[in-house]
């Protein structure tokens, strides 16, 4: 069962605390989107498969690093565009599309 510590240390930032609490707080959110998407499947007794805790873990990531959401900023020169997350990746829907039922 992933944790806020493991988002952090994903990022290389696992001695912010900060960070972690605010990880740990998006990671419900992320794991329940994840399961709708897959209705269930890639969980078992002892929770998300390793390739799902890694789609967890890399989405998790993106929304614990700019909880804001924020898409630019720009001062004066300097202008910096971040990551969102406001849907899957490529790489993502890959590993999630091989546990999503797509026929009826």
């Amino acid at each position: 069962m992933l944790t806020g510590q493991d988002i952090a240390d994903f990022l290389g930032r696992g001695d912010d605390l900060e960070l972690v609490t605010l990880a740990g707080l998006h990671l419900p959110v992320v794991e329940a989107f994840v399961k709708s998407y897959t209705r269930g499947n890639g969980w078992d007794a002892t929770g998300a498969v390793p390739e799902i805790e890694a789609v967890i873990k890399t989405s998790t990531a993106r929304l614990a690093i700019n909880p804001q959401q924020a898409r630019r900023i720009q001062i004066d020169d300097f202008s910096q565009t971040f990551s969102t997350l406001d849907g899957w990746t490529l790489p993502e829907l890959a590993v999630l599309n091989l546990y999503r039922r797509r026929v009826g």
